[in-house]
């Protein structure tokens, strides 16, 4: 039988990737699969590779495979699709471990809240690369503008909401020093590359300083710190959280403001309205902070004009969104002079 193997990037042309020529042989990795990955104590038995896709690929630091498989586990026979990621500098053992964790804490699979995450799989270290299932569903990005948005955006912030009750606590912190250090050194990076705007930039930033000084961060919990609408999977009544590379200890109010801030960038850049989503973002809003008394809507809306300003930097990496840049920039500067947004809730 034929195995259909999909590499549309090439990857096995970047010197930094190369030692995955072996991930992209159905014989090597049926081998692999069969003595590495176990299903808690049980040895999975991988009965037949069907496909090889790399799905995404970032040049010279990683990238995605799937692999099509058929799987005997307590004596069933399963086709899965499973996800594997790979990074170029070595296996990222913290996130498979953080995933595992998650899993077991109560977003697995069936979990009765409708949260969940995919299921961790097992590590393939000389490949350094883990592996989950595939799980279905669209992205929240396409499913936020339906009818069913606004429940939906009080569903997500009962997931975030979730996720920071989970007290898995990780190893680095991501408080306002860290966020400003970054915005800081990307705003910079625009003011080389477009000199003209140097002092508006500037002005923003100073003001956005002001703005991170008003906040005091009294609770430290485990964050997504990567949170926004391509990060959940939306299958009918459940939520699959996905992609927590990032996560770290910091403010719960920033991963509703990211979201929020990715939710005004969207409607800015695709519909030219930065109101486009307002009703998701006030229901997202309202049920964190019903459901976490110790969060402020002021700290969120502070998160959220941060995420926006680091949107500039972000609109200038890729050529088809610079023409937005100017808009998002009139933007950010409208949204720091409204007074509301110096108002504490």
């Amino acid at each position: 039988m034929s195995i259909a193997i999909q590499d549309p990037f090439h990857i096995l042309a970047d010197p930094k990737l190369s030692f995955l020529a072996a991930a992209l042989d159905p014989v090597q990795v049926q081998q692999q699969f069969q003595t590495q990955l176990f299903y808690r104590s049980e040895r999975l038995k991988v009965l037949e590779i069907q496909a090889i896709r790399v799905i995404r690929y970032k040049p010279q630091r990683r990238c995605l495979i799937e692999y099509d498989v058929l799987v005997e586990r307590s004596g069933e026979v399963q086709a899965m699709t499973w996800i594997a990621k790979v990074r170029s500098k070595g296996l990222d053992q913290s996130s498979y471990r953080l995933q595992q964790l998650l899993w077991d804490y109560g977003f697995e699979q069936d979990s009765a809240d409708g949260i969940s995450v995919p299921e961790p799989i097992g590590v393939i270290p000389q490949w350094r690369m883990w592996l989950q299932c595939k799980v279905p569903g669209v992205l929240v990005t396409e499913a936020i503008s339906t009818s069913e948005g606004t429940e939906l955006a009080q569903r997500i912030a009962d997931a975030a909401h979730k996720l920071h009750c989970a007290w898995i606590m990780p190893k680095r912190c991501h408080g306002m020093k860290e966020e400003m250090a970054i915005l800081h050194d990307r705003l910079s990076q625009v003011i080389v590359q477009f000199p003209h705007w140097q002092s508006r930039l500037e002005r923003v930033l100073a003001q956005c300083d002001r703005l991170a000084s008003s906040i005091s961060s009294d609770s430290i919990r485990g964050i997504h710190r990567d949170f926004y609408p391509d990060q959940v999977l939306v299958d009918g009544s459940r939520l699959y959280l996905l992609d927590f590379d990032l996560f770290a200890g910091g403010d719960s109010e920033l991963d509703i403001g990211n979201f929020n801030g990715h939710l005004i960038e969207q409607g800015l850049r695709l519909l030219g309205d930065p109101n486009a989503f307002a009703t998701q973002q006030a229901a997202l809003s309202d049920r964190f902070t019903q459901i976490n008394r110790e969060a402020t809507r002021h700290t969120i809306e502070v998160y959220t004009t941060l995420t926006l300003v680091r949107h500039i930097y972000l609109s200038t990496q890729f050529p088809e969104r610079q023409t937005f840049t100017a808009a998002l920039v009139e933007h950010c500067e409208h949204r720091l002079n409204q007074p509301a947004l110096v108002l504490r809730s």
